[in-house]
């Protein structure tokens, strides 16, 4: 089972193409063990709403939001680590 990463992100916001590289190099270190999208708020509100985003870029990891803001590559890494770990058992 994969970890879903899922980064919101807005045309206007300023800090969501950073924490969108951020996302893909970690793709890239994990490969099939995680999953990576990238939703713009406005076209998925539905989602917006479910998990009560108030601010973009906001990564949500396996359905719980994680990072509010653009997270390290270092954080993000640690943070599916930890979900591989726990998903593994």
């Amino acid at each position: 089972m994969s970890v879903k990463v899922e980064v919101f992100t807005s045309k206007t916001c300023p800090h969501c193409p950073g924490a969108i590289a951020v996302a893909q190099k970690v793709k890239e270190q994990f490969g099939d063990e995680m999953e990576f999208e990238q939703l713009d708020v406005d076209e998925n509100i539905d989602k917006v709403r479910e998990y009560g985003l108030m601010s973009v870029p906001t990564v949500v990891v396996d359905g719980k939001v994680e990072f509010i803001g653009a997270p390290t590559e270092d954080e993000l890494t640690r943070k599916v680590k930890k979900r591989i770990l726990l998903n593994s058992h």
